[in-house]
């Protein structure tokens, strides 16, 4: 890997926290996720499953991690399972997984080849009654491709129709919403790397560069310090391009007197950062650019005060909207009128403030966790409002990576430039 994996450890106490919430006789089983086909013979960039990830930290394809506590036999209760490597794959593909290298990143004794799967699965089986099995329920997903975990669900409940099959989702959406100090950390350097790219880019972008251009730049700084590349796809969206929230074009010359709104984050060992800029392309914010600008960034500033544990995400969004109502108010955008004839369903200030302010960050750029439990201490959470104003082709967005603590929060992004005078002072 190019990335420092993270201890052995750590992947322990995650496996430690899980099996803690499993009924008795109970046997859990996770897939690695495929890779993905293309045209041809070409294939995608393998990505691992990233709650097999969370529990063993193998980043393999053809992997499989099976937990079942209470078998008798105590090097039965956790097993990883491998492709088995040959002289032909290490030709072709390169190398993969020893069982002694498997251990020393798991930390699970008992590896096996993947064709001892079903033999070795079969015996868990007759002394277990609970079978819990993965699915992706993460809220957004859309699922249109069958994947590995879903194949295996339907072959499972048919060689064994009276074992009692439950989820493993809402366990594993419970424990990574909350953060261990090791997987902060490993977020802290995808948003270092993210820091360097942008750094570069302020010293790179003026009139006349090409969007495109912008996003090499990044891409460079971002590889070179060993991070596989961008944590989603970019958003370099200058002029009025920064009023379509899912830009990915990126193709358009950036031009004298327009804004840059930047949507990027670096990957680092399987973590990502989120970060969002909006950067003058001359090196100097209009006045009334810095108006919007400044609305922002308070309304910015405001929600991470808000952004505390106990609060649920649906109250705290009504809260920052009522912030981002003021300064519109302010900005000229809306006025009383407004206020006293919006829809409550959907308040006058979304005309120009259309999405949400925070997400989970993690493994996943829209990370898993509770959506209406109240916020604990150790999640992470982006912070990001934005202003849109399409008759003006003017939309500026901020963004930062945040750790709740028990009083107060830690800013992942506190060394990256936000103040407008800072953003100037650089790009001159």
């Amino acid at each position: 890997m190019k990335y420092s994996p993270l201890p052995k450890s750590l992947y322990i106490k995650n496996r430690k926290k899980l099996i803690e919430k499993f009924p008795a006789k109970s046997v859990a089983v996770f897939h690695s996720n495929d890779i993905m086909p293309t045209n041809a013979d070409g294939t995608m960039r393998f990505r691992q499953n990233n709650d097999l990830f969370y529990l063993c930290g193998i980043d393999q394809e053809e992997t499989i991690l099976v937990l079942c506590p209470d078998f008798p036999d105590p090097n039965m209760r956790e097993i990883l399972f491998l492709r088995e490597t040959n002289e032909h794959i290490a030709v072709w593909e390169g190398h993969k997984y020893t069982k002694e290298e498997a251990y020393e990143a798991s930390g699970i004794e008992n590896i096996q080849w993947l064709g001892s799967f079903d033999n070795v699965f079969n015996t868990l089986m007759a002394l277990s009654q609970h079978v819990l099995l993965n699915t992706n329920e993460h809220l957004r997903a859309d699922i249109q491709v069958e994947t590995r975990d879903a194949r295996f669900i339907k072959k499972c409940k048919e060689k064994y129709p009276l074992h009692h099959f439950h989820r493993l989702a809402p366990l594993m959406h419970q424990l990574r919403g909350v953060k261990e100090q090791e997987e902060i950390d490993q977020l802290q350097i995808a948003c270092d790397i993210t820091e360097k790219g942008f750094r570069r880019v302020l010293s790179f972008v003026r009139p006349g560069v090409t969007e495109f251009e912008i996003e090499a730049e990044f891409i460079h700084e971002f590889i070179r310090n060993r991070s596989k590349g961008f944590a989603y796809e970019p958003i370099i969206a200058s002029g009025a391009n920064a009023c379509v929230l899912h830009y990915i074009e990126n193709k358009e010359i950036c031009n004298e007197g327009e804004l840059i709104l930047l949507d990027v984050g670096a990957e680092y060992g399987n973590y990502n950062a989120d970060m969002t800029r909006t950067i003058p392309v001359n090196g100097k914010f209009s006045k009334r650019q810095r108006q919007v600008y400044d609305a922002v960034l308070r309304v910015q500033r405001g929600a991470m005060e808000i952004l505390r544990p106990g609060i649920n995400i649906q109250d705290y969004h009504k809260e920052v909207g009522l912030m981002m109502q003021s300064e519109l108010i302010g900005l000229g955008l809306l006025d009383q009128t407004d206020i006293k004839n919006q829809d409550p369903k959907w308040p006058a200030f979304k005309k120009y403030f259309m999405h949400g302010t925070s997400h989970h960050l993690g493994l996943d750029v829209h990370d898993v966790g509770t959506m209406h439990e109240p916020i604990a201490p150790g999640m992470v959470f982006t912070v990001e409002p934005g202003i849109y104003i399409r008759e003006e082709g003017l939309g500026i967005r901020l963004e930062n990576n945040i750790v709740i603590l028990q009083d107060g929060y830690l800013d992942l992004m506190r060394n990256i430039p936000i103040e407008a005078e800072e953003i100037e002072s650089l790009m001159n």
